[in-house]
């Protein structure tokens, strides 16, 4: 895919990379004394500075939401087909922020980041990193920007779970929230699947209890199974049977335990292209982040209490085919709103593709979320003002690193 691919384009974009020397104290109770954020910004922010939408990630995706770079054109943006002008999220309407969470290897501060203390990388020392801790460093740098207040705050996935935790830790700072192909907690399955993932990693032999940096190894071989296990939890078995099927490699069965299949091969091309870009101690952060987000343990399990104190508008969108979040996870987070008398629309939409659906162009859906947007934009209307620059904090970042993560599964 280029950036043509889907009309008009943001066009090309550099990252920036905000450093912040007050401390972040996790729900762990670690804390780091400065950290980095790296993200990216498109469109123009309006004088009023209330047409700020923020674009919260996926596991293994980044910052690089929209656009591409102009020294490497095909590395597009993960939700470009969401995101520019005269698109969905239309950048000629509002001002798109997305951000790098804590604990990622796309340039804020994580476990290959360099420890100040040590002068070493932070390795198994970095703390383990909830959604909550994500949600309080996207509002420090919402500080930095001067937003006080975000028309939106929309994700897919572990972005929704952003989302979801945006409007009710920081109910006054978010007008609405969009919150696609997400769940109020993970349910024992996709915590198994997350487990065998990680254990993978760990018993990697150059693991070496997450500070492989200093031997100068990576634990390929973990993170390519990790890779494979989450590949196929991400589609359906409908578009998985559609898009290899039975097809074989070559004419015959090969009696042997190399690749035979499509679907063989199709997996360890993806897992061999993944373990070489992400890291593995990310992997293990986020995997778990996905696994303790549970709004509802804090209130006794009362899920309707725990979004008591949400005051945004949502859109919440599921997909029939999608097992892993299923649309049954969307309607308790539909309930719960009610329940509360909040405004919210949910909408179910029958599509093949798995949990995947919500990186792909599905016409039906994006009408949904430009409908949305429309709303929003009128409503920002009556506010006004013209586009005011903005002085972006932080350091440009022209010759970024390499960012591959596109998404979830066979999307990327």
């Amino acid at each position: 895919m280029t950036h043509a691919a889907h009309g008009r384009s943001v066009g090309a974009v550099v990252p920036r990379r905000l450093h912040i020397d007050s401390p972040l104290r996790f729900r762990s109770g670690a804390t780091l004394d400065r950290y980095d954020l790296v993200y990216e910004t498109y469109g123009t922010l309006n004088a009023a500075r209330s047409n700020a939408v923020l674009v919260c990630h996926a596991l293994n995706a980044s910052h690089h939401v929209a656009g591409y770079y102009a020294h490497d054109p095909k590395n597009v943006g993960w939700w470009d087909n969401m995101i520019g002008p005269g698109k969905p999220v239309d950048t000629d309407r509002f001002f798109v922020i997305g951000v790098n969470n804590l604990g990622s290897c796309f340039g804020s501060t994580g476990p290959a980041s360099i420890d100040p203390a040590t002068g070493k990388p932070y390795g198994s020392r970095f703390p383990v990193v909830t959604v909550e801790d994500w949600v309080a460093s996207q509002a420090v740098l919402a500080d930095r920007l001067g937003i006080e207040r975000f028309a939106a705050v929309m994700g897919g996935s572990l972005g929704g779970m952003q989302a979801i935790s945006w409007a009710t830790a920081f109910p006054e700072r978010i007008a609405n929230a969009v919150v696609v192909a997400a769940t109020p907690k993970l349910t024992a399955q996709n915590i198994a699947f997350n487990e065998v993932a990680r254990r993978a990693i760990v018993t990697d032999p150059d693991f070496h209890g997450g500070d492989y940096y200093e031997h100068g190894v990576k634990p390929k071989r973990g993170l390519r199974l990790a890779r494979m296990i989450g590949h196929i939890t991400y589609l359906s078995g409908d578009a998985m049977m559609e898009k290899f099927g039975r097809a074989l490699r070559a004419d015959a069965y090969g009696y042997h335990f190399e690749v035979d299949f499509e679907v063989e091969s199709y997996l360890r091309y993806q897992s061999d292209k993944f373990a070489e870009y992400f890291d593995a101690n990310t992997y293990l952060l986020i995997t778990r982040a996905l696994d303790y987000y549970d709004p509802a343990r804090d209130f006794e399990h009362d899920l309707s209490a725990a979004l008591a104190a949400a005051r945004a508008r949502f859109l919440v969108v599921s997909f029939t085919s999608d097992w892993r979040f299923s649309p049954e996870h969307s309607r308790q987070i539909v309930k719960a709103l009610l329940d509360n008398r909040r405004d919210v629309s949910y909408a179910e939409i029958d599509a093949p593709h798995g949990h995947d659906a919500f990186l792909l162009e599905d016409a039906r859906y994006h009408a949904l979320v430009r409908a949305c947007f429309e709303n929003i934009a009128r409503d920002l209307a009556a506010e006004g003002g013209a586009a005011a620059p903005i002085e972006l904090p932080g350091e440009p970042l022209v010759e970024a690193a390499p960012v591959a993560g596109t998404g979830e599964g066979f999307a990327a």
